[in-house]
């Protein structure tokens, strides 16, 4: 779900000023879920890995079994080559109902965990289980 570049077309300048934005609306009500899930992306295509990371961690606070939010949490584990981490955190992902194959096996953002042999059986048995239409 997260991306690691600028290819959203926005510049430097840009993603500073909405990340601004969005620490402003987050220092107002700090649970605001739309907010953080907005600047947790943004950090992470900053290339602000650790600062994303820790608002992925306070994402699964507010909603502990939201697979997209624990997702996101092993994209950052992965991208900070946490690789424990990210594979619990992607396995709960897939137990709260993350089947996005097809999105999961091209991030860029779990290169790290990809190449964990861990994950490439675990990936393959949860897609052997998996009706054919949900795991293409």
């Amino acid at each position: 779900m997260k991306g690691n570049d600028m290819r959203d077309g926005l510049n430097k300048d840009d993603v500073a000023f909405e990340i601004n934005f969005y620490n402003g609306l987050i220092r107002r009500n700090p649970n605001f879920v739309e907010a953080l899930v907005a600047l947790g992306d943004l950090y992470t295509k900053a290339g602000m890995y650790q600062e994303g990371l820790a608002v992925d961690e306070k994402l699964v606070q507010l909603k502990p079994e939201d697979p997209i939010v624990l997702y996101n949490l092993a994209c950052s584990y992965s991208l900070l080559n946490e690789i424990d981490k990210a594979f619990r955190a992607f396995k709960k992902a897939i137990h709260c109902g993350y089947y996005d194959f097809e999105h999961l096996e091209q991030d860029s953002d779990l290169s790290n965990l990809r190449r964990d042999r861990r994950f490439q059986q675990y990936l393959a048995r949860i897609k052997e289980k998996m009706p054919s239409k949900i795991a293409e």
